[in-house]
């Protein structure tokens, strides 16, 4: 049985969430807009199960083309991405170290991220616009200093991430690039929340990014250098998780800043992040207006 899909969205001037079934949207939220007004509180309330019950009998109410896709939670209290998180990415760095024992971090928040089949901005500042292919976990419950063995017990559902980076600004400074990881949509999650089941789900899964159907990125999450057990552990040392943080875990070798020459995002181009059993995250890229 193929896993539900949870979009949220924006059709005839509102925004809403629903069910994405074969001929359609199932429009949830205004049908529970008093106990779930957003996916924010569906996650925080673990409600899928009941909003899956909830659908039998109901017909599609929108069309896809009828619906603007949001990136499925608006506004999570915590985005933190991981870097450098599979071993040929390790090796791109061409600096002679072994993988740190710890994972790299860095924040990006709401506004630098867009939905699914909308594109990224390249901004006037830089034309060095890269993709990066994730996958990201959103977390259900709340918890710190989580143990490894329960960290999974912690995750609400999944969904993927186009970690867009404007490369030349993430070395604006000495040590961080948050500036480079947060231009106003640069970046994408989407196409919607897949709930998460149990580990098998995530394990050892294909991810690939392909540019105009190229192929560019691909590994398998069972290659990954901090395991998903491992990030939800070592980020909630530090800082308690919430319900609805999400949290972006690597990407593969092969972005476009790696290439000789670099091959940087333009105008026209299609970038497609896909992932076995979550999905396909579409976007084009633009120019800033």
């Amino acid at each position: 049985m193929l896993s539900p899909k949870f979009v949220s969205y924006s059709a005839e001037g509102r925004h809403g969430y629903g069910l994405v079934v074969d001929e359609g949207i199932i429009d949830l939220s205004s049908r529970f807009s008093t106990q779930w007004p957003t996916l924010q509180e569906v996650v925080a309330d673990n409600a899928f199960d009941r909003l899956v019950q909830a659908r039998a009998g109901l017909a599609p109410d929108l069309p896809f083309d009828a619906i603007r896709y949001k990136i499925p939670l608006a506004a999570p209290e915590k985005i933190i991405c991981v870097g450098v998180n599979f071993p040929d990415r390790n090796a791109e760095y061409k600096d002679g170290k072994d993988a740190p024992p710890n994972p790299s971090l860095f924040p990006r928040f709401p506004r630098s991220f867009t939905g699914h089949d909308r594109p990224l901005i390249r901004p006037p500042e830089s034309e060095q616009l890269d993709y990066e292919g994730e996958i990201a976990i959103v977390i259900g419950k709340a918890g710190r200093r989580i143990a490894e063995r329960d960290a999974l017990d912690h995750v609400a559902a999944l969904t993927l991430a186009n970690e867009g980076t404007i490369r030349d600004w993430v070395r604006h400074a000495k040590f961080n690039v948050t500036q480079g990881k947060n231009f106003d949509r640069s970046g994408a999650i989407g196409p919607w929340l897949v709930p998460f089941t149990d580990e098998a789900q995530i394990a050892d899964i294909a991810l690939t990014t392909r540019v105009n159907g190229e192929l560019r990125q691909s590994d398998r999450t069972s290659r990954m250098i901090f395991p998903f057990r491992k990030i939800i552990s070592y980020i909630s040392t530090f800082t308690t998780l919430v319900p609805g943080d999400v949290l972006i875990t690597g990407t593969p070798t092969g972005a476009g800043a790696r290439h000789d020459p670099p091959l940087w995002l333009k105008p026209g181009d299609v970038v497609e992040v896909e992932a076995e059993g979550i999905g396909l995250l579409r976007n084009t890229i633009a120019d800033e207006v």
